[in-house]
């Protein structure tokens, strides 16, 4: 390297020689192996789950979400395999406006379960950036007891886009968690929204979380997810807001009143409690242990449980044209110009996606 300084017109300047600097890795450090994963047989996996092998439970989880192929073909075998091993679990699913304590509450609900004895899964749903398509999973973050006990897993999965903010393996996920043994299992949504409906689908009891004096009570009244919810607490009932909650608990079981009879014959109650302070929680599991003895007397538990596999069977066959559609080559090459056209009104948009069908139907029957 050259030294501009030590030209004679810089003479009495003069530039020593730097030292030598050490290697940036030291020279006695052993290179070790990087271990690499074994690759696991559908029938390793199904042994392991139902062992209650927390590792290969998240390994399977993890092939369950995967968009490849060949992770797809191995799951579908591992959940059928585990198929006859699910269905002994209380299923329950948790909603409430941002902000509302879901996870605060589950962490002290679980905790109280898990104190009877059992095990308890939380499949925490975390929305994406719609933007970065990242999500932060930081769930386990604010259920800071349940994440280190021994009887419980959580699962925070991002929503990847799906509708409503339910992602959309959550279904198969809770059948590798009952063969592992989890007799409990929590889904927690993202907040009030057409997740709900997803949530609904897949859950035995639809909890519904308020808050009490956020000037919200009667906005937050909806038709659609007050006639899905099986139970209705009011949370951070504790302190000044005592009175706020209570208010604010009458207001919605005036609202119930006006609804017609869910299709269980069970009338939804409305309770008041404090997650924070963990007031209240042993009447919310009674409100729900009585529930499920309800809708099992009668037998709703079990047609409830045929309506949503039946359901899903449906949103699956969608989900698979979906793709199958989007993946065609020939579909392809063909929707940026059908694009193009409806965009500078050449072609009506319902004209551009009956001609992209009829050649995707015809390019079906060619096959």
């Amino acid at each position: 390297m050259e030294h501009h300084e030590n030209e004679t017109v810089y003479t009495g300047l003069t530039v020593n020689k730097g030292i030598e600097q050490p290697a940036a890795v030291s020279p006695y450090l052993k290179k070790r192996k990087r271990k690499v994963k074994r690759e696991l047989s559908v029938n390793d996996y199904v042994e392991n789950i139902i062992k209650g092998n927390v590792t290969i439970l998240s390994r399977a989880i993890t092939l369950i979400e995967s968009v490849k192929p060949e992770h797809q073909a191995v799951a579908q075998e591992v959940i059928e395999k585990c198929l006859p091993y699910s269905g002994k679990s209380i299923r329950i699913g948790i909603s409430g406006v941002p902000g509302a304590g879901k996870s605060t509450s589950i962490d002290v609900f679980g905790l109280h379960e898990l104190e009877k004895g059992g095990k308890l899964a939380v499949l925490a749903i975390d929305p994406s950036s719609e933007r970065s398509k990242g999500s932060i999973l930081g769930d386990k973050t604010r259920m800071e007891k349940l994440a280190v006990h021994p009887a419980s897993f959580i699962r925070p999965s991002p929503t990847a886009g799906s509708l409503g903010g339910v992602a959309r393996k959550t279904r198969e996920t809770i059948i590798l968690c009952e063969a592992a043994g989890y007799d409990k299992v929590f889904v927690e949504t993202v907040g009030v929204g057409q997740s709900e409906t997803a949530c609904h689908s897949m859950v035995d009891f639809f909890l519904l979380i308020q808050l009490a004096g956020t000037g919200d009570e009667l906005q937050g009244i909806k038709r659609g997810i007050m006639e899905m919810a099986d139970g209705i607490v009011i949370n951070k009932a504790d302190g000044n807001n005592i009175d706020k909650a209570n208010l604010a608990a009458t207001q919605f079981k005036n609202a119930l009143h006006l609804f017609p009879k869910p299709e269980s014959d069970w009338e939804p109650q409305v309770l008041t409690y404090s997650g924070f302070y963990g007031l209240g929680i042993a009447e919310i599991w009674t409100m729900i242990d009585q529930y499920i003895d309800f809708v099992k007397k009668n037998g709703y538990f079990d047609h409830k449980r045929n309506e949503q596999a039946k359901y899903w069977m449906y949103e699956t066959i969608n989900q698979q044209l979906k793709e199958s559609f989007y993946n065609d080559k020939a579909i392809n090459s063909l929707l940026a110009e059908n694009e193009n056209m409806v965009l500078n009104g050449s072609k009506t948009s319902f004209v551009a996606a009956k001609y992209l069908l009829d050649t995707y139907y015809n390019n079906l029957r060619k096959a």
